[in-house]
């Protein structure tokens, strides 16, 4: 019998491990576009988003919150549950990333936290409306990064269409670096609240913090943090390839918008008050670049590749599910 002290370091580990993997998964959210179009090299671009994703993921609390308690009663978030949905999740992340599948890491999560919880009390114990609210945001994001990088995209091309091509990439290869950092740190704010969430819950199983208490400790916001920022400076480079250049050609101007648009998305669902919900990253800057592309023709975008990509995203949630659920039962007849 491993006692609840040893289970929770186990919830500890877990959940720092899916925010490193995490970090190395979702680089290519915040620097792809800036290393296709060489205004980083993959080096500065690496270091430049660990930095960021580390300040964002300091930055609050909001949706830890709404994952430690929209999902699941936190009295039925046992250490078991917990320690399940992260497995789920690293294990589908790692298969993702092995072949270069911008997949999505809330998706894997909230899947596993689905599939373990109903493994371990069946499906009434979900809270329907908050699972609700957080698919839906999961849906609508990535539309909305498409609709807004259309319209950014389209708005540039008017203002600068009377100016050289080589002078608007040289002036927007500069402002990359901006948006780039800019994007990391929306990424960081919304991506490592996920682990911080469900080590919060992991703390109140356990007696270490109250039910009516789901902000995240210091201790747990710096560690997440620090792990999603060691994971950033690997770079996920199978998944950046796929993101900077087999969606649609990027050029300084083009990556531009897709950091701008996503960073806004990512931010009003993260610190927008009344909202604090978690979204796919790298949904919301993969439909950025669609839109991009498409402001400049429809045909500019390998749609093919898209769909690939949509097919993941589709199956990301049942899969980490069944995944969880899976491990659950393991852990279930060894502990």
């Amino acid at each position: 019998m491993i006692s609840p002290g040893a289970l929770l370091i186990l919830v500890v580990f877990s959940a720092l491990a899916f925010d490193y993997i995490n970090g190395f998964h979702d680089t290519a959210n915040a620097i792809a576009t800036s290393v296709s179009t060489r205004a980083l090299t993959p080096r500065r671009a690496v270091v430049l988003a660990a930095c960021f994703n580390f300040l964002g993921a300091l930055y609050s609390t909001g949706v830890a919150q709404t994952l430690a308690k929209d999902i699941v009663s936190p009295q039925y978030a046992t250490s078991e549950v917990v320690i399940a949905a992260l497995l789920g999740a690293i294990v589908w992340n790692l298969i993702t990333w092995y072949f270069g599948i911008p997949s999505s890491s809330s998706h894997a999560i909230i899947g596993g936290m689905i599939g373990a919880a109903a493994a371990h009390a069946g499906f009434g114990i979900l809270h329907w409306n908050g699972l609700t609210k957080i698919v839906l945001a999961l849906i609508f994001s990535p539309i909305a990064g498409m609709i807004l990088g259309f319209i950014i995209m389209k708005a540039l091309f008017f203002i600068f269409k009377r100016v050289a091509p080589s002078k608007v990439n040289h002036g927007f290869r500069k402002m990359q670096i901006l948006s780039a950092a800019l994007l990391a740190f929306n990424h960081g704010s919304n991506d490592a609240q996920k682990s911080m969430g469900i080590i919060t819950l992991a703390l109140v199983a356990v007696g270490m913090q109250a039910s009516t208490n789901l902000v995240p400790p210091l201790w747990v916001k710096i560690a997440c943090a620090l792990a999603m920022a060691a994971g950033t400076s690997i770079g996920g480079w199978r998944i950046i390839r796929t993101m900077g250049g087999k969606i649609f050609k990027l050029e300084p101007i083009n990556g531009f918008a897709a950091d701008l648009s996503s960073s806004l998305v990512i931010w009003t669902a993260t610190a927008f008050p009344g909202l604090h919900l978690p979204v796919s990253t790298t949904h919301v800057v993969s439909g950025s670049i669609m839109g991009v592309g498409s402001a400049k023709r429809v045909s500019a975008v390998r749609w093919g590749v898209a769909e690939q990509m949509l097919m993941a995203w589709v199956v990301t949630i049942p899969s980490t599910a069944l995944i969880a659920g899976f491990i659950f039962k393991i852990i279930s007849l060894v502990i």
